[in-house]
């Protein structure tokens, strides 16, 4: 029997979007071409475009199959169920390394090449965008139960929070002084709370004293 159409499809789409990361984690966004990712996928140069026109839907549809492929909206869905805004805190940390780490070579490239790719320029805000909106709720929230530090706004705890999610940050501890996840989780937990907690005895510091 012959592989149903849509079986085959959604194949050649999983190889080519396989192959679009794996240039990019390896070569550099500047090397993603359509004849590359058909090569690298084993197959023509036709079969791509008929998925993909363009190499902005390409690198767009990769960026959105993260989410999938690394469970990325589960991991940051455990950061809004958390039962209080430092717990929620805590838990925004653990999602960035849990998360982030594994996405990195691909959102460091996409970051590199945004001054010269306007696709990759256009991912880039859009990433930003989302980053930036997930920062306020997660300040907001602390703000809202009485539990962000006095000498923060909102609004400039929101852009502080947002900075600190740097992919060089990450990049150079956890790759350049190999520190490793657990390490990475509780040194960055220690200063987040420690930059937009208010001082004092909270559930989130009860929860953690409980735990060690």
């Amino acid at each position: 029997m012959t592989e149903p159409q849509n079986a085959r499809g959604h194949r050649t789409v999983g190889a080519l979007l396989a192959a679009t990361r794996d240039i990019i984690e390896t070569d550099g966004l500047p090397a993603l071409t359509m004849a590359a990712v058909a090569e690298r996928a084993g197959v023509t140069r036709r079969a791509v475009y008929l998925h993909f026109a363009t190499r902005t839907d390409l690198v767009t549809a990769l960026y959105r199959s993260l989410g999938e492929t690394e469970d990325l909206a589960v991991s940051l869905q455990a950061v809004w169920d958390t039962p209080d805004a430092v717990s929620g805190l805590r838990e925004w940390v653990a999602h960035l390394v849990r998360s982030h780490l594994r996405i990195l070579a691909v959102l460091r490239a996409v970051e590199q090449a945004q001054h010269t790719d306007p696709d990759a320029a256009a991912l880039w805000r859009t990433t930003q965008g989302n980053w930036l909106k997930g920062s306020r709720r997660v300040i907001e929230r602390l703000a809202r139960e009485g539990m962000l530090a006095p000498h923060h706004s909102v609004d400039t705890a929101t852009d502080l929070l947002w900075a600190l999610m740097s992919l060089d940050l990450l990049d150079r501890l956890a790759h350049q002084r190999r520190w490793s996840k657990r390490r990475l989780t509780e040194q960055l937990t220690a200063t987040y709370v420690a930059t937009f907690v208010a001082t004092g005895d909270h559930p989130g510091e009860r929860a953690s004293s409980r735990r060690s």
